[in-house]
């Protein structure tokens, strides 16, 4: 009997087989994707994030762990004297 049930079972398979080559085959839609931050905005966006987070490092840096004010920053004197500190000018 277990024998009767395996050869049905084979058959089954094979009718299903032969049934899903015998379907026509449907072609899959192209799928249109809309985004909702376009590209040149995203590119924009990563350079004022970029902008923001190396003046508030060096409003972090400056104020914070230098012992300063951190709207000293914005002031030109201080670069000079940063940049004679790291060039050694004296």
């Amino acid at each position: 009997m277990a024998l009767n049930s395996k050869q049905q079972e084979s058959a089954t398979r094979e009718q299903v087989k032969t049934a899903k080559k015998q379907q026509p085959k449907v072609e899959k839609r192209q799928r249109i994707r809309v985004r909702l931050i376009p590209i040149w905005l995203r590119v924009i966006l990563v350079i004022v994030l970029l902008a923001l987070s190396i003046i508030a490092g060096a409003a972090f840096g400056y104020g914070v762990m230098g012992n300063g004010n951190p709207k000293e920053i914005f002031e030109k004197s201080t670069w000079t004297h940063i940049l004679d500190l790291v060039e050694k000018r004296q």
